[in-house]
């Protein structure tokens, strides 16, 4: 199975990237490590969660809405008023991401890359329901658990990897995602709706 980063190097991926670039004014290239850093992260969130909302997020998988039709349609989708985009992608991430989260997401990669945190939240929500048809078409095409869909989708090995995603989410500074995943990702903060809600 393809990881999130091979995605980006396809034709959707690059009109993904031309599109948030275009849309925040930051360049291609700058576009592109903002989502190459923080779309494996958001898996990461995804894998870590709980098994209810895992049981949330499959549903939303095997449903038509994320068949991996928008894959196709992108193009479309990113020529004309963008605002359905951003708003079902806020959406999407709002479920998998509660607020402290998704701070800590876009804080950490605007340090790293030098994009402002508001261009960067606006790039990684444009990108949230092209993930959503990356992951259903895989889904429903592989046919494997979605543990492994979504380790096979972040494209990480080792230690390395695991600590980078850790620094990317890691909303508290204390070194571990694990209370942040528990207390705040998937219920506990307010703000996020725990990913039972995407379906």
């Amino acid at each position: 199975m393809s990881s999130i980063l091979d995605l980006l190097k396809t034709t959707a991926g690059q009109e993904l990237i031309a599109g948030a670039s275009e849309e925040t004014g930051v360049s291609k290239e700058k576009t592109g490590s903002v989502l190459s850093m923080a779309l494996p992260a958001i898996l990461g969130a995804m894998k870590g969660d709980s098994s209810g909302s895992q049981e949330g997020l499959e549903k939303a998988l095997n449903s038509s809405e994320h068949n991996g039709s928008i894959l196709n349609n992108l193009g479309g989708l990113l020529s004309g008023d963008k605002s359905e985009l951003l708003n079902k992608g806020g959406s999407i991430l709002g479920h998998v991401l509660g607020g402290s989260q998704q701070n800590a997401l876009t804080q950490n990669i605007s340090k790293m890359t030098g994009v402002d945190s508001s261009s960067i939240a606006k790039i990684i929500k444009m990108a949230m329901p092209v993930v959503m048809g990356f992951l259903g078409k895989q889904k429903q095409e592989g046919g494997a658990n979605l543990s492994s869909l979504l380790g096979s989708a972040m494209g990480t090995s080792g230690k390395q990897d695991g600590s980078m995603l850790n620094a990317l989410l890691d909303a508290d500074g204390d070194g571990s995602v694990m209370d942040d995943v528990a207390g705040k990702l998937f219920g506990g903060d307010k703000k996020g709706g725990g990913l039972g809600g995407l379906f």
